[in-house]
């Protein structure tokens, strides 16, 4: 395939940092964004000007903002944008923070959107582009103890559903990836609320005393983190783009189970349904 140029947030570690690594063996162009863009160094150090790096924190729009037109103006044409910067929380919906609730909203469903809103123009003019947006198998399930970092994916998923009919007539395909648990540092990061002895015993207690050992997230997942990049990448070249592309066996198995829930539930109300009609 020719190579071209992708736009990647979060890519100093977990999966950006592997789609980048991938992307630049195989000899494309990669503007990668980060906190702490110092971390892609080695990088650097490696591939020379293939690699475009810029620090920007993405809850700030406006230097978000900047950032996108800097790395088009540079580099010309963008084709697959991969908007993967992202954390998780975990709490009982009592136990959790403002802060932490902002945050969970502003990271992982606010930035996202902004993001493509300013890629679009972009992608317009250059008569189309990719978009694919790093969700979860999250955003599909639920868990106690972990509903502010649902509310987030969810959300943005609601919103790219909708989004991917108004930006198809300009030869834009959005894909929402969905992966199961994967060997990164994503448990090392994670913003554990205070805890509450009222939630101790229960659901969220639980699974907080589940997440207190990294190791169930890192050592024991069974995704392995090439693999899903991979599969990211190469999900650039499908068209139409996929609407979702879930990856991991426990990902499939998890949302199957959930939407098959729902939908059992929907037809359980079928006739209550009809009841409230003229």
């Amino acid at each position: 395939m020719a190579s071209q140029t992708w736009f990647v947030t979060g890519a100093s570690g977990g999966i950006g940092r592997v789609v980048t690594e991938q992307l630049l063996e195989r000899g494309d162009r990669v503007a990668a964004t980060a906190r702490r863009p110092e971390a892609l160094a080695g990088l650097a150090d490696r591939h020379g000007d293939r690699l475009w790096t810029a620090a920007v924190d993405v809850t700030d729009t406006q230097a978000l903002n900047d950032t996108v037109d800097r790395a088009f103006a540079d580099l010309g044409r963008i084709g697959v944008v991969v908007s993967n910067a992202g954390r998780g929380a975990v709490g009982a919906a009592e136990e959790m923070t403002v802060a932490s609730i902002d945050e969970q909203i502003a990271l992982n469903m606010t930035a996202p959107i902004h993001l493509l809103r300013r890629v679009l123009p972009h992608f317009r003019a250059q008569g189309g582009g990719r978009f694919i947006q790093v969700s979860t198998m999250g955003a599909q399930i639920s868990t106690p103890g972990a509903g502010m970092y649902h509310a987030s994916k969810w959300g943005v998923e609601g919103f790219f559903e909708s989004v991917i009919g108004e930006v198809e007539p300009f030869g834009v395909g959005i894909t929402l990836v969905e992966p199961g648990s994967v060997r990164t540092a994503f448990g090392a990061h994670l913003d554990v609320a205070p805890a509450m002895p009222e939630y101790a015993e229960g659901p969220a207690g639980r699974i907080r005393a589940y997440l207190d050992s990294v190791d169930n997230l890192t050592g024991q997942a069974p995704g392995d983190p090439r693999k899903v990049a991979a599969a990211i990448i190469a999900s650039a070249d499908v068209a139409p783009a996929p609407r979702r592309l879930a990856l991991g066996s426990d990902a499939y198995q998890a949302m199957r189970t959930a939407l098959t829930g729902r939908l059992a539930e929907l037809e359980a109300g079928r006739r209550t349904a009809a009841t409230t009609d003229f």
